[in-house]
């Protein structure tokens, strides 16, 4: 993502907050977009149209990432409340299709972030992910869900 336009963004809604007087988080999300709208609109190079194709995935990524943590947390509240809830917890070998070194590490802090799950290795080759999981019923049912909630989006998203 060119940083640049970016923190020209971040700038323009800055001012946008300054001009009105009004400092509410919706005023500045607000300016943010009528700054991505002038950013768009005044974007002379091919490389600049990029950020306004990573911007709205990184959005949808992010708003993703609080749902999915919501859920996480209410089920490992059932978990803790309720005794009659049985734990099993397991270790599972989650092959990883991500190849670069950065991407597999914000894997693992997304995988590590959510309530009920810890990575504990990632093999030399960086083909393999071992993840503890506090409540496994299904390995192979985890294995595809994180890859297609986590792994497929972080694709997506750095592609």
């Amino acid at each position: 993502m060119n940083k640049s336009l970016l923190l020209n963004n971040f700038l323009l809604a800055v001012i946008w907050v300054i001009a009105t007087g009004v400092a509410t988080a919706e005023n500045f999300i607000f300016g943010f977009i009528i700054g991505l709208g002038i950013l768009w609109i005044t974007a002379t190079k091919k490389s600049d149209r990029k950020y306004f194709v990573i911007l709205p995935k990184l959005v949808y990524f992010l708003l993703f990432l609080v749902w999915k943590l919501i859920l996480s947390n209410i089920s490992t509240v059932k978990e803790s409340l309720y005794s009659k809830s049985k734990l099993e917890p397991g270790i599972v070998k989650v092959p990883l299709t991500l190849k670069d070194e950065f991407h597999i590490v914000t894997l693992a802090n997304l995988v590590s972030l959510t309530p009920g799950t810890m990575v504990m290795d990632i093999s030399d080759d960086k083909k393999v992910m071992y993840i503890h999981v506090m409540h496994l019923e299904d390995k192979d049912k985890f294995i595809r869900e994180l890859k297609e909630d986590f792994e497929n989006k972080l694709v997506e998203l750095f592609a």
